[in-house]
């Protein structure tokens, strides 16, 4: 049962699979035996997907900027941060002076591409606090891993 911890821990750090990919991996009982107890696996999620967020913040725009003109890195770093871009101006535009709102429900709605990553890239380059930032990713993450439960569970109580 700690090896299947583990991995939900792992799952809910890497970037587009997030949260949304751990918790279905935590209830399943298909992979690696029992689902995990809920309380502690939602715990062991939100910690991993939070994990990385102070770093992206941080030093996420800045790399994706050194990065963006080198030869084999060039296209996909150009590529993060123009996505990155892309979300804070939709956020913004949508938003105006509800970014805090906006941030959380981006985050927090099970959608491709609108996790705990995208949402602190876009609030790095939108110039955000830090602390509001991380306040609204984390209600965001929260809010998306009880909307991915609600479906787990349905998913795989109807197939068991």
């Amino acid at each position: 049962m700690f090896l299947k911890y583990v991995v939900c821990f792992f799952i809910s750090m890497v970037p587009l699979i997030e949260l949304r990919g751990a918790i279905p991996y935590a209830f399943n009982p298909f992979f690696l035996g029992d689902p995990l107890p809920v309380l502690p696996a939602y715990a062991v999620c939100i910690i991993g997907n939070m994990l990385p967020v102070p770093v992206i913040y941080f030093f996420a725009r800045k790399v994706l900027e050194w990065g963006k003109d080198k030869k084999y890195i060039g296209k996909f770093f150009t590529f993060c941060l123009e996505k990155g871009e892309k979300g804070g101006r939709k956020l913004q535009e949508k938003a105006g002076r509800g970014l805090f709102v906006a941030l959380l429900l981006f985050v927090g709605i099970p959608l491709p591409g609108t996790g705990a990553w995208t949402g602190t890239l876009a609030a790095s380059i939108l110039n955000m606090k830090f602390k509001e930032s991380v306040i609204a990713v984390m209600l965001g993450v929260v809010l998306a891993g009880i909307i991915m439960g609600l479906v787990s569970a349905g998913l795989f109580g109807a197939i068991s």
